[in-house]
């Protein structure tokens, strides 16, 4: 029997899910308990996760009676904001709230690990203040990403520091025992140390360590390199044991780092050694802060809002009343101004020492040179060079920098000199390797039959050579000697000390027990072509640190000879004259002089502020920037424009305070984002 059409509807009218709706509109709604907040402080101060300016401040949320416990300060927490669940921090616990309005109840404890120190909050909150940046953006480079398995491991703390530093590898600096003392003692002394050519500095560095360890305070070490780091690792494993620090880098997993960051945090370990990623380090009681090669461009962030290591560790060493250690084997602009200002002292090799262990010359600078090889002066590899080396092959390896790795970089026209680029994207064409065509190096296009568009020649030459194409000539001219190759992606991180050539970009060279026999700067004009306001000032970084590597050479007579450093190049550059004097305090001293006149950094605080064409203009001229303040520009780019906006030292912070300002309401406006960058390190 089939149903009629009253019937169907009947059946309709009782299925499940209207069944269900009928039951939930007979229901009266649930009336919401209200939320019973702790009876001790149950009010939370939470820095909420959001990238908006504007709301870059703490904002308070009741803590719920279960979370009592839980909510600790430092915690990370789940929190309801504009109707969304966001992350947040936990910075403190409160009895009252200075809100008005209604406190909404935290979401959730993501984990009750205080993994946000008092110390390192308020960290974040200088370095936003100093960049004109958000604590947020901080909070990312300071706090790693959670690893839920690893944070239910507990961190065991090794055996106290027993051990007392050596003043043996000090010996020759005048001040470094002293140094040494006042950090065994408890001081926080600050230095700035020129470590001295063919010097161990990780064994240094390690003793300056053990010192401030063995007070019984915290160590912080940044380095610029994972080969610096594993440098410094080795050298403090040999003096402390494996369980003593822990390293703190970007590229170790995700597990590892937050192993090693919970470590920090809980107090397990006080050591911490890394990249720039270690410098918000939470460690406890911290005693130093050290940083080695501060000059080098890989301590500056890459993301907003573009902090430099340096200057959070000096940051920490303010606020945290810790002992500063700044070295190098050249010296920073930055690290002068301090010796200038009277911040910090300075530890440094007598004029004698240096003299005894290093001899750096110019190929063609003297007049004999010049009789016997008229051409020296325009040849890339004058015969002094050969010289240089095949002496230095007598007793062990010499180091070859060439600032290019690769083959051939750069061609041009063999006949008129143009540069030869690509037919079809106009990029710059290259040579991969021997016997191989010429081939675009944007867009990978073969140029066989290239014609150069001026003059019609087929002929190509190569102005500019890489490591490999430099490495086949020296091969070439010592057949029975080794070349070895260190650029890119292989990087050698030590060779043995036996008769070998390396051939190395800057930054790339290899370390040697004993230092090299002889070290070799080649193409020195190409890292001054740079048109940079840092590039002399970072050419000479490139060059010291090569030179430093040489080691002693035995004499004819009782005692070593100093170790022999070479550069091809102009020797009327003062940088170069610098270079020969082993002068980098002095080269810094004048930059200092020039960089005051020019009103540039460090003698004056600059902020570079970039965005869509008008913009950037709008911006500035809305916002009120400190007393004496220069804007100039705007300069073209492909993001739109570009500003730069300087003002005397003094005003820095009022400088970064209006910035930020300005990015305030901007956000608060729902405009467009503007890029600033204070004290950027490179102003093209």
């Amino acid at each position: 029997m089939t149903a009629g059409p009253a019937e169907e509807g009947d059946e309709q009218l009782s299925l499940p899910g209207i069944a269900r709706a009928k039951a939930r509109q007979a229901t009266p709604p649930k009336v919401r308990k209200p939320t019973v907040l702790a009876e001790v402080d149950p009010i939370a101060r939470v820095l909420v996760d959001l990238p908006l300016a504007h709301l870059d401040r703490p904002f308070d949320y009741g803590v719920p009676e279960q979370m009592a416990a839980t909510a600790v300060a430092g915690a990370r927490v789940k929190v309801r904001f504009a109707g969304q669940d966001v992350d947040g921090f936990v910075l403190e616990r409160a009895a009252t709230s200075t809100h008005a309005g209604r406190i909404q109840p935290l979401r959730r404890v993501v984990s009750s690990e205080p993994v946000l120190a008092p110390a390192i909050a308020a960290l974040v909150a200088d370095v936003a203040a100093r960049y004109a940046g958000t604590r947020s953006d901080v909070l990312r480079l300071a706090v790693p990403s959670r690893h839920a398995t690893t944070e239910k491991v507990a961190s065991t703390p090794g055996p106290a520091i027993t051990v007392r530093a050596d003043h043996g590898p000090w010996a020759a600096y005048p001040g470094g025992a002293g140094l040494l003392d006042a950090l065994g003692a408890g001081g926080n002394p600050r230095v700035v140390w020129a470590a001295g050519p063919g010097e161990d500095w990780a064994a240094l560095l390690a003793e300056a360590v053990v010192a401030a360890a063995s007070s019984g305070r915290g160590v912080l070490v940044c380095l610029p390199d994972r080969r610096d780091v594993d440098r410094l690792d080795g050298a403090l494993r040999s003096r402390l044991g494996t369980d003593q620090h822990v390293v703190l880098t970007a590229d170790a997993g995700p597990a590892h780092r937050y192993a090693a960051f919970l470590a920090v945090s809980r107090g397990a370990v006080r050591v911490v050694i890394g990249t720039r990623a270690a410098a918000f380090a939470p460690v406890h009681d911290l005693g130093l802060v050290a940083i080695w090669d501060d000059g080098d461009d890989l301590y500056a962030e890459p993301r907003a809002p573009y902090p430099h290591a340096r200057e959070v560790l000096l940051l920490r060493a303010q606020r945290e009343g810790a002992a500063a250690l700044l070295g190098a084997h050249g010296r920073s602009v930055e690290a002068e101004y301090l010796l200038r200002s009277g911040w910090a002292a300075e530890v440094a090799l007598p004029r004698e020492e240096l003299r005894r262990r290093v001899a750096v010359s110019v190929a063609g600078a003297s007049d004999r040179e010049q009789e016997r090889d008229p051409a020296a002066g325009a040849a890339r590899l004058p015969h002094g060079v050969f010289d240089v080396i095949r002496d230095g092959l007598v007793t062990g390896p010499v180091l070859v920098q060439t600032p290019r790795a690769g083959y051939a970089t750069r061609l041009s026209c063999d006949s008129c000199r143009t540069p030869a680029a690509c037919p079809v994207c106009h990029g710059p064409l290259g040579i991969a390797a021997a016997h191989t065509p010429p081939t675009c190096r944007w867009c990978g296009t073969v140029a066989a039959s290239w014609r150069c568009p001026e003059c019609g020649g087929r002929g190509l030459r190569a102005p500019v050579l890489g490591d490999r194409r430099t490495a086949e000539e020296l091969g070439r001219a010592f057949p029975s000697v080794p070349v070895r190759s260190s650029a890119g992606d292989r990087v050698l991180a030590e060779i043995a000390r036996r008769p070998t050539i390396v051939v190395a970009t800057p930054g790339a060279e290899p370390w040697v027990a004993g230092g090299y026999a002889a070290v070799v700067l080649l193409d020195t004009w190409l890292l001054l072509a740079r048109s940079d306001l840092r590039a002399e000032e970072e050419a000479l970084r490139r060059w010291t640190n090569a030179a430093a590597l040489v080691g002693p050479g035995p004499g004819l007579f009782p005692g070593p000879i100093p170790g022999r450093v070479i550069a091809v190049g102009d020797p009327a550059r003062p940088v170069l004259q610098a270079l020969v004097r082993w002068d980098a305090a002095g080269f810094a001293q004048r930059e200092i002089v020039e960089r005051q006149e020019a009103h540039l950094p460090p003698a004056s605080r600059v902020a570079t502020v970039s965005g869509p064409a008008g913009a950037v203009e709008h911006a500035l001229a809305g916002v009120g920037l400190p007393e004496g303040a220069e804007v100039l520009g705007p300069v073209l780019i492909d993001e739109g424009e570009r500003f730069v906006v300087r003002v005397p030292r003094m005003s820095g912070a009022a400088l970064s305070t209006a910035l930020q300002t300005m990015q305030a309401q901007r956000s608060a406006r729902k405009e467009a984002h503007l890029r600033v960058e204070v004290d950027p390190i490179e102003i093209g």
